[in-house]
């Protein structure tokens, strides 16, 4: 069945890994009978966690799409991770989402996950539901986790449901505050109840403040509110969605996942309260001239698509797409706003988990993929050539967490590289370089599951074991003090022999971190053509340091003197010659281990400071600045050696319960201390002997 825009409602899920946003997706779908057949995630066979790496994990990894059909409107769920791992499948939902239902677990109340999720759906302005789970579960304390939101977000959090108590504190109903009712679930169906006697007050008291709160959203409620009138059924609804559509009003439901209590409510709070693709915030680009463009949702303009995931597994390739404007039709020609190639659509795909279902077209508003378009990457934009609009890209996450990674089998690099590039299809949060220098291909990512999940993946899907090591850090090695070196090479064994004969001055040289070389020789003690020779002997000596094997840098080297013979002298004897020279003279010359050192801007709240400052000592870091942010954060700048910093991803999490973040970039190399230098000729020859 084919839905209008304003019949659309997509909905991503966000909050803290194990809440229940997979399990009340699942719910959800059972409840609506879009699936016969109620999946676990313990029993690894949910719609949503499908991929092998999730239900052996039993947690999110990717975010799935899951559509259903309830009360005349399609509601395309977008089920994300809670792991921090994977912000971004995070990214991806919340730019395609027209609304959010943050789900927050009457056990743990405010979650780190839930905090994350409220600044993702602020930074977005994406109205949002908040929902209570697994309010029937032992040790769950509904009223501390609504006290928790209510404190964390404020008055504008609006209880649209409560639940419903037996003697031994048992959930066992609800009371939907909007239509003054009350209900059970018997053999999986919800039943109206009469009102327990003594929740008749709380009841009243919880209507009280919703009146209020849909006075609050515009002026004519507020007068009639103020001379005692009631509002229908209708207007509080109204006033509801409004309230929420301007980020106003925070509606609460809460429920059970397990028994389907509540489920029902929250089906009819995304259809009542959360707005249409039409009503959703504009999108932002810039068009054919460069100029830039605000890009509102319209159904009746030329058809514009954003491809917001990729799907690249044994399925096939699946190209993720919101439909903005138009209507999108399979075969119909689009220009890539990317490369600004036409491209001919393949088949259109409604995705519920793994499953699929062909269809023609793809409606304004709607979610759907297409299938084997090899050259769509995700964050492209597809237009009609009429109108050809390049939105903005995701903002992912910057990749903080790096560990080389290497076969398990010799020989099979370059099928750790074909599989990674393929998997970066799918994940544009990881990154692949090949250091040449430390002869390492080191993958970066937003921490230790998802490089893990990496490479469990490189085994099930390409055949290639693979495993992680702490990537080298690329030190470098320099001179302090001036030194003159002879460098003498004769070799004779019969008939032409090899001569060359070279006095050379070293010094440091702080103008450039490229050898300098210049010549003083005088009276032809070496020809000139014996030169380039020599400068290219020490440019080959220059890659290896006399201390621990880094790249000597900064060095200026003075061809002064020398001799030669006219038979026996040739180009291979002064290079030879040359680097006799550097071997002699650089060990006398104050050697010295640079170390790299790089920028770091951490994010954290204003309660974590001490302690991140402390551990910044640990690692020998210097504070530059702390600047606060406004929101009870604070910008923590300091220079810290990128030595010390191979475990901070992981480190900065545990000190701050995941609430902090960082970026960390490479600026200068300084000389290390002795203890560090010490330590870095060591690992040196310890990589020499393995």
């Amino acid at each position: 069945m084919n839905y209008s825009a304003q019949n659309i409602r997509n909905v991503c899920l966000l909050g803290h890994g194990g809440n229940g946003k997979t399990s009340l997706v699942e719910r959800m779908l059972f409840q609506t009978g879009t699936i016969d057949r109620l999946g676990k995630v313990p029993d690894g066979n949910t719609t949503c966690d499908y991929d092998p790496e999730e239900t052996r994990r039993q947690f999110s990894i990717s975010t799935a799409v899951a559509p259903l059909e309830y009360a005349g409107c399609k509601i395309n769920l977008l089920d994300t991770p809670g792991f921090f791992d994977f912000a971004g499948e995070v990214i991806e939902a919340l730019r395609v989402a027209d609304g959010a239902i943050i789900v927050c677990s009457a056990k743990s109340g405010m979650s780190v996950g839930a905090e994350k999720a409220w600044k993702y759906c602020e930074a977005n302005k994406l109205p949002r539901i908040l929902y209570i789970s697994k309010t029937d579960e032992e040790n769950s304390d509904y009223n501390a986790a609504f006290e928790t939101l209510r404190e964390t977000f404020g008055k504008n959090i609006a209880p649209v449901a409560a639940p419903i108590w037996d003697d031994d504190k048992k959930v066992i109903g609800i009371i939907d505050v909007l239509n003054k009712r009350a209900y059970d679930m018997h053999n999986g169906t919800r039943r109206e109840i009469p009102v327990p006697e003594n929740k008749q007050d709380v009841l009243d008291e919880l209507y009280g403040a919703l009146v209020e709160s849909v006075a609050e959203t515009n002026e004519e409620f507020m007068e009639r509110y103020f001379n005692g009138e009631t509002f229908t059924y209708a207007e509080m609804v109204q006033g509801l969605h409004s309230g929420v559509k301007d980020l106003t009003l925070f509606p609460v439901v809460c429920g059970s996942a397990y028994s389907g209590l509540g489920t029902q409510m929250l089906l009819d709070s995304i259809v009542n309260f959360l707005p249409s693709p039409l009503e959703a915030r504009p999108e932002h680009g810039e068009n054919a001239q460069g100029d830039s463009v605000e890009f509102a949702v319209s159904p009746g303009a030329v058809p514009v698509a954003f491809v917001f995931k990729t799907v690249s597994d044994q399925y096939g390739k699946y190209s993720y797409i919101k439909v903005l404007s138009g209507t999108v039709e399979a075969d119909m020609p689009m220009v890539n706003a990317r490369t600004g190639q036409t491209e001919k659509l393949g088949r259109l795909f409604l995705i519920r988990g793994k499953k699929t279902e062909e269809v023609k077209k793809l409606a304004c508003g709607d979610i759907g993929a297409i299938a084997k378009m090899d050259k769509l990457k995700t964050g492209d934009t597809l237009c009609d050539p009429r109108n050809v609009v390049k939105l903005d890209p995701l903002d992912f996450p910057a990749a903080v967490y790096s560990m080389a990674i290497l076969p398990k089998t010799k020989g099979q690099e370059d099928k750790i590289a074909a599989g990674l590039t393929r998997l970066n299809e799918e994940d544009l949060t990881f990154t692949v370089v090949n250091n040449a220098e430390t002869k390492q291909m080191v993958l970066s990512g937003v921490g230790d599951i998802q490089i893990a999940v990496l490479c469990s993946r490189l085994k099930s899907r390409f055949g290639v074991d693979s495993e992680l090591k702490s990537p080298r850090v690329p030190y470098r090695e320099k001179i302090k003090k001036k030194v003159e070196a002879h460098g003498r090479h004769k070799k004779q064994s019969g008939g032409s022999g090899q001569f060359g004969d070279v006095w050379i001055r070293f010094e440091p040289q702080d103008e450039t971190d490229e050898l300098v070389f210049s010549e003083a020789v005088f009276g032809g003690s070496v020809p000139r053509n014996f030169f380039p020779a020599v400068e290219k002997g020490l440019r080959d000596s220059v890659q290896h340091g006399v201390l621990a094997g880094y790249p000597l840098v900064g060095l200026k080297a003075t061809l002064y003197d020398g001799s030669y013979h006219a038979v026996d002298s040739n180009e291979m004897a002064f290079r030879t010659a040359a680097q006799i020279a550097y071997k002699e003279g650089i060990p006398n010359a104050a050697p010295t281990i640079l170390e790299p050192i790089g920028e770091l801007k951490v994010t954290i709240p204003d309660s974590y400071l001490g302690d991140v400052m402390g551990d910044l000592n640990k690692r020998r870091g210097r504070v530059m600045g702390m600047n606060p942010t406004g929101d009870g954060e604070q910008v923590l700048e300091a220079e810290v050696p990128m030595s010390e910093m191979t475990s901070y991803a992981i480190d900065l999490r545990s000190l701050t319960q995941s609430r902090g973040s960082f970026t960390f970039n490479f600026v200068r190399y300084e000389e290390a201390p002795p203890a560090a230098q010490q330590k870095a000729i060591e690992d040196a020859k310890a990589l020499q002997e393995d």
